[in-house]
């Protein structure tokens, strides 16, 4: 009897937990989690709206008979694309990509597009992981994204070397959105770790643009790679702020109810001291771009803001309940936005068309982005984030000399 009375007490209890979840998740907006970044500059997000237009020109059979073409094109010269592979190319072992060799920007582009649910590889390749299953340099890593990116390596190094070697002055550019943004991700620490592969590429020429990522790797190795590695989110995405498990959040796709409860139990009695403090808990990965184009409670739109940082507490932790938090996932809308976002950041920037004040402005960028990228590394350590390091080095070339001295021990651990 006094078990059974213990039942209503404690449906009472989670009821209560629920909707005080579901209270501050309303109050809680998008726009909060990046208030304190600085704001991004026209010539360090200028790639962004580039690159989503590569990854969704991968969509097309034909690129010189488009179906899937946005208002303004693809931009793209069909001619130049050297390498595309498909479904039954890759066995599914990953999805779609192709290598396109940009002469306009100076760019070696390797892109990769996002989830097919309808593709039973994709699917297995998403849930392939468990958590604290794979580690790689120093940290915790999705284990099927990591496969997936040293099947890529394996494909492509020969082709990207010979095009390294043959355009020094190019960049090299990895670039992917949701699951394709998993695979770039862990495919541009393969290539830094092992640039040997790669014509011994410098690191500084090496990028990569996560469009909407999973959360693929831990917080100290979201940290270390932010130099190269840059994540764009459009304001209410869910996928970067999924805590979930990635195959419970398929589960859930069907049931958005469970999926809602399972996020509620989570936030609600998990601290996130406790969270920062296990090392197998995934992120989103490197510097963080968040394009924000709404405002909570009104029905117009606003300029545009692109904010960025290095975040290491604070990143991406909360789901926002929005309408658009799976719109806001989108390629096509992404692409939209940050488009409107870059003419906006040009607009701001018009006075600052004297070929000298831009290169003022570049130099001015880069010394930021150094400096954020060295403080979010000593704010790690302060915070006893787990396998955070103090880097002992005093320039970056001495760092990219350590790693590549270590490069190939690393990537044949894996």
């Amino acid at each position: 009897m006094s078990v059974a009375c213990c039942f209503p007490l404690v449906e009472c209890v989670s009821c209560l937990a629920c909707v005080r979840w579901v209270w501050k998740k309303f109050r809680y907006t998008a726009g909060r989690e990046s208030e304190n970044w600085g704001l991004a500059t026209a010539t360090e997000f200028e790639a962004v709206p580039r690159v989503c237009r590569y990854i969704l020109s991968i969509y097309e059979d034909d690129l010189e008979n488009p179906v899937w073409a946005p208002s303004n094109g693809y931009g793209m010269n069909p001619d130049w694309v050297l390498l595309k592979k498909d479904y039954e190319d890759t066995q599914g072992r990953v999805t779609p990509y192709m290598i396109y060799l940009d002469h306009d920007n100076a760019d070696i582009v390797v892109a990769i597009r996002g989830l097919d649910l309808g593709k039973e590889s994709d699917i297995l390749l998403l849930l392939d992981n468990r958590l604290g299953q794979t580690t790689y340099d120093g940290g915790y890593v999705h284990n099927g994204l990591l496969k997936a990116a040293q099947y890529v390596l394996e494909e492509v190094c020969e082709m990207l070397s010979e095009l390294v070697n043959k355009h020094p002055d190019y960049t090299l550019t990895f670039a992917g959105h949701s699951l394709g943004a998993g695979v770039v991700t862990l495919l541009t620490m393969l290539a830094v770790k092992n640039r040997e592969k790669l014509g011994h590429i410098e690191r500084k020429r090496v990028r990569c643009f996560a469009i909407a990522p999973a959360r693929c790797i831990s917080l100290n190795l979201a940290v270390r790679y932010a130099d190269v590695i840059n994540s764009v989110v459009l304001q209410d995405d869910f996928l970067p702020r999924t805590t979930v498990a990635l195959q419970d959040v398929y589960k859930s796709l069907l049931c958005f109810p469970c999926l809602m409860c399972i996020m509620c139990l989570k936030d609600s009695c998990t601290l996130e001291e406790k969270m920062l403090q296990d090392p197998r808990r995934l992120y989103a990965p490197g510097r963080l771009y968040h394009i924000i184009v709404r405002k909570p409670f009104r029905c117009k739109r606003i300029s545009p803001l692109v904010r960025t940082a290095v975040p290491v507490d604070g990143r991406f932790e909360h789901m926002v309940l929005s309408c658009n938090m799976t719109s806001d996932h989108a390629i096509i809308w992404i692409l939209e936005e940050s488009d409107l976002a870059f003419d906006s950041l040009l607009e701001k920037e018009r006075v600052m068309d004297v070929p000298p004040v831009q290169r003022m402005q570049r130099q001015e960028s880069l010394a930021k982005h150094m400096e954020e990228y060295r403080a979010a590394i000593k704010r790690a350590v302060d915070l006893d984030i787990p396998h955070a390091y103090s880097p002992s080095y005093g320039t970056f070339q001495e760092f990219e000399k350590g790693q590549n001295s270590s490069a190939s021990r690393d990537y044949s651990s894996v």
